[in-house]
């Protein structure tokens, strides 16, 4: 499928390294407001067109737009691609409110056009190994979880960091993503939430690049904590945050069972060790993974959403489970502004295992 990209920054480098030998996916034009980054990718990539957003979208040879701008922008760029006829495949979050959210979903469907997003993390072998272990009974009923995220804000190594603190920012809003997206993977939807959040350090500063020692505003909370119910009946404790300069060590995500635990890796990441402590030991077993897989695969969910065009099925990175996981993290706020429990009105039914996850050894 002819594809173009728009947004040329630092994400966009691995998208075009990883699509060049693509089986289903060939990038044949980028587009960014900055057009000299746009030139240097094209000529780094060997990208035969350099475009304005609107040529690009204008395009009729140009099937499918991968959308990388910054998170403000994913859900008007999204619109704008279906709106012109094109599939779309956005980079995490699906958008910064449900309510934009809802217009890719509701113009994708009034098209007859695909809407796919980041991330696609968990169609890693690390999220994979993990989901076919609990289908196969490993750890029996899983009962409950955790995922924590816990480090100093970005302003230590991005050099226009400003938009990670701004309105549907945050560290929520910027790893949730891959943490919720893997545990609805796993334990399936969620059905309500209830939070605390804060701004437990309010002075920041960009601490490197030419905007070295520039305050940053801060608009969004950059510590949140709370309790996620899923439908199966599993109750999840989640934290994230920009506060915590020292780091932690805490795990990524712990899945409990009735019957054993399952200790995951860094769900940002595709591959990584998958680690089960059976009932009644005190040791601790690496699974083999269910495939081989590099540890930075982005675009496998682009992939698989062409491949699942052409073979008229679902695709799995889908702005449904996209706007799922928005929800959820939307309401982490929600619950702590108003002090309750917040119902979500939106579902996610999990695709089948995928057939290329090997049996496990129970």
């Amino acid at each position: 499928m002819r594809t173009g990209i728009i947004g040329c920054g630092n994400i966009s480098g691995i998208y075009f390294q990883n699509l060049k030998n693509s089986d289903w996916v060939e990038v044949v034009a980028c587009a960014d407001l900055v057009v000299d980054r746009a030139k240097e990718r094209a000529q780094e990539y060997n990208i035969p067109h350099v475009f304005t957003v609107e040529e690009m979208l204008a395009h009729p040879d140009i099937e499918l737009i991968i959308n990388l701008t910054i998170p403000a922008s994913h859900a008007s760029v999204d619109v704008a691609a279906l709106e012109a006829g094109k599939h779309v495949y956005s980079e995490k979050p699906l958008a910064v409110t449900l309510e934009e959210g809802r217009l890719v979903l509701e113009t994708a469907g009034k098209k007859g056009l695909r809407a796919g997003c980041a991330p696609d993390t968990f169609l890693g072998s690390a999220i994979q190994t993990a989901r076919a272990a609990m289908e196969q009974g490993l750890i029996g009923r899983p009962v409950a979880a955790c995922a924590f995220n816990l480090g100093a804000g970005p302003e230590t190594w991005h050099h226009n960091p400003e938009f990670f603190y701004a309105a549907g920012g945050g560290p929520m809003m910027d790893m949730g993503p891959y943490y919720l997206t893997a545990l609805v993977e796993l334990l399936g939807p969620a059905s309500r939430v209830s939070a605390s959040t804060g701004i437990q350090i309010p002075d920041r500063f960009v601490g490197s690049g030419p905007n070295s020692g520039q305050a940053i505003p801060v608009h969004t909370p950059t510590h949140l904590a709370g309790t996620i119910d899923f439908e199966s009946g599993a109750i999840v404790s989640m934290i994230t945050s920009f506060d915590i300069p020292a780091g932690s060590e805490l795990p990524w995500i712990e899945i409990y069972g009735t019957s054993g635990t399952l200790s995951l890796s860094d769900p940002n990441f595709f591959d990584g060790d998958v680690r089960i402590r059976r009932h009644g030991s005190e040791a601790w077993e690496t699974l083999p993974p269910a495939f081989e897989c590099g540890r930075n695969e982005r675009g496998l969910g682009v992939n698989d959403m062409v491949q699942s065009i052409r073979e008229q099925r679902d695709h799995r990175a889908s702005a449904r489970l996209a706007y799922h996981v928005l929800e959820i993290m939307q309401s982490f706020q929600q619950s702590s502004l108003e002090a309750r429990h917040i119902v979500l009105q939106s579902t996610y039914r999990k695709e089948p295992l995928p057939s290329f996850t090997a049996q496990l050894k129970g």
